[in-house]
């Protein structure tokens, strides 16, 4: 076993119901060792360097097919990693959500082999539809690079929704769990986007924040699922029916970044609060009633 790999998580990959063959591939190229080197090190970021507040996972079903619909929120794709941490740690049995990357990463050296490996696989609606088939979990951000392009005073905001998603929906009979994500845009205040130094590296842009590189702090986020939407038809409907039903997507999602928001301020409130108590307690001669 590599050192780079916890026993127990690869254990938990074991667990997951993929057809992978006697080398531990799927027939998509997800791996086995790349899923449990990538979890390993989403543990962490998970558990202990951001403060990830989940609610709703029990929406997500345990089988079956279902497509996973939200918004971006900072300049790079952590909203994309910690929804799938949440389905391989919150889920029983653990799931892998797969979602459409972007097409530059395919052709970034060695980007589009490591999304592959982790079942991160390019955005074809070929490629979706057949996962959709096969029962996959699949992760849509109808924002698309628009949405991690949001400037730090947008970033609970959102912009236009793309409708491929829904005509795919329709027709694969696909229900969509929509959910909002909220701290990305703390945890990379993007000030700019540098489409030049983009062009350099072959992605959209390169975001830029107040130190310089998108690296991101450690905040409290905040991923909130809500109960699925089914819509009827064959994915054909005229553009005015589809558009009306990704707005309802769209407003769904609006209204659990709100629900995400607000939880937010209260974990950050009483969390304040408890280090102003435990403050308090550690002054010597000092007691709460004396403080008041």
């Amino acid at each position: 076993m590599s050192l780079l790999i916890d026993p127990e998580i690869a254990a938990r990959v074991d667990r997951l119901e993929l057809p992978f063959n006697t080398y531990g591939v799927d027939p998509y190229g997800a791996s086995k060792q790349h899923l449990a080197r990538l979890f390993t090190a989403f543990r962490f970021f998970y558990r202990h360097y951001f403060t990830v507040g989940v609610e709703g996972i029990e929406h997500v079903p345990a089988r079956g097919r279902a497509m996973l619909v939200g918004n971006h929120s900072g300049g790079i794709a952590i909203d994309g990693a910690m929804v799938i941490t949440s389905c391989f740690f919150e889920l029983e049995p653990p799931r892998l959500a797969q979602g459409m990357a972007e097409k530059f990463m395919a052709q970034t050296p060695f980007m589009g082999l490591l999304a592959t490996r982790s079942g991160q696989l390019t955005g074809l609606v070929e490629t979706a539809e057949h996962l959709l088939h096969d029962d996959r979990l699949l992760m849509i951000f109808p924002e698309g690079a628009r949405g991690t392009a949001k400037l730090y005073p947008e970033r609970n905001t959102l912009v236009h929704f793309g409708s491929g998603f829904m005509r795919l929906a329709m027709k694969t009979r696909t229900p969509i769990i929509p959910f909002g994500f909220v701290g990305g845009g703390e945890a990379i205040p993007t000030i700019a986007n540098s489409y030049a130094l983009g062009k350099l590296f072959g992605a959209p842009y390169v975001p830029i924040t107040p130190w310089g590189v998108a690296l991101p702090a450690p905040v409290r986020l905040e991923l909130t699922y809500s109960a699925p939407m089914t819509f009827e038809g064959s994915g054909t409907e005229e553009d005015e029916v589809i558009e009306g039903y990704v707005e309802e997507v769209k407003q769904r999602i609006a209204g659990l970044i709100e629900v995400g928001r607000e939880r937010r301020r209260k974990a950050l409130a009483w969390s304040r609060g408890a280090e102003d108590e435990a403050r308090i307690e550690g002054e010597p001669g000092s007691t709460k009633e004396e403080q008041r």
